[in-house]
């Protein structure tokens, strides 16, 4: 059985990077024939794609009653993916942005991290007897995701321009749209595919919830992610690459969470507390890093700074794992 899980998980890795390339590509020729810009088709049609799997394991965990996998698997794949997708893609190529990427959209996905932690935390702010997102809680998050879809329609109205040093194969319309649909139906598939057999082998080693959602769950949902980005890297589609990522993290707490805590509201671990600080303190560093020496510029060595941040984060969180124990 074990055998089995390992070899699915392998196959779910083989379509995650194939589904990428796919996304990637007729994501890119719809930006340059539409006149889109990188950044938004990565920002939208990229996001919503890469963060499906989110959506499916946290809204499936929550129904269940596996409140600290629904939150650790948001929670954690944030993490993943400032720290440790970045950190990746940046020593691939080094990731230069445009300016609305460090003035807005990095600030927005800093609003989420701050949004949902007084969402969740009734007892610590409110003295309430227990936390959760509530569905109202939900409705206000989906509310800034509004305004947040909103804005991104004014960037795409307004942008034109186009990374010079992309090189971006021009495929025709069907083309496109068929590349960009097969990349996000093998994205989710093998997405889901990683994530079961993931679960399998974590709990047969006996793993805790949250620690699953936080690493494996997190992990394994934004594999995605991971791929998209670092082959958009590879291409040196920056935009892409960044935009992805951004986006995801702001989708993932004002949609995915919005729309499960209205399906079925979730409760709060306030241990979850400190995952929630590391993602706002990580959304700050690359601020500052994007401010720092080559502006709105994420630089080889700033990057390894990011994942060497994500290595020590995971080491620390498996051994209050053990230490638990």
């Amino acid at each position: 059985m074990l055998l089995l899980a390992a070899g699915l998980l392998l196959i779910g890795f083989a379509i995650l990077i194939k589904g990428a390339d796919f996304l990637v590509n007729g994501a890119s020729s719809m930006a340059k024939k539409f006149g889109i810009s990188n950044i938004a088709i990565g920002l939208t049609v990229v996001s919503f794609g890469t963060s499906a799997p989110e959506l499916i394991v946290s809204l499936f965990s929550a129904i269940n009653g596996n409140s600290d996998a629904s939150f650790g698997n948001v929670i954690g794949s944030n993490n993943f993916n400032l720290l440790g997708i970045l950190g990746l893609a940046g020593l691939i190529y080094p990731l230069v942005v445009q300016r609305n990427t460090v003035k807005y959209e990095v600030p927005i996905s800093l609003l989420a991290a701050a949004v949902l932690f007084l969402l969740v935390n009734d007892s610590l702010l409110f003295g309430s007897a227990s936390n959760q997102l509530s569905r109202t809680d939900s409705l206000i998050l989906l509310v800034f995701f509004g305004f947040f879809m909103a804005y991104i329609y004014r960037t795409m109205k307004k942008a034109s321009d186009y990374s010079e040093e992309a090189t971006i194969k021009l495929y025709s319309t069907p083309v496109s749209i068929g590349l960009s649909v097969l990349g996000l139906v093998m994205l989710v598939g093998g997405g889901k595919l990683v994530v079961d057999n993931a679960v399998k082998l974590a709990e047969h080693f006996g793993l805790s919830q949250k620690l699953i959602g936080l690493t494996i769950l997190a992990i394994g949902t934004s594999l995605p992610e991971l791929a998209t980005s670092a082959v958009a890297a590879y291409r040196k589609n920056t935009d892409i690459a960044i935009g992805n990522v951004v986006g995801s993290n702001i989708f993932n707490i004002f949609f995915i969470l919005g729309i499960t805590g209205i399906i079925s509201p979730i409760g709060y671990n306030t241990a979850m507390n400190f995952d929630l600080n590391v993602l706002g303190v990580a959304t700050v560093v690359l601020m500052i890093f994007m401010f720092t020496l080559n502006t709105r510029k994420l630089d080889r060595w700033e990057a390894l700074l990011l994942l060497l941040g994500y290595i020590m984060y995971t080491v620390f969180l498996i051994g209050m794992e053990e230490g638990l124990a």
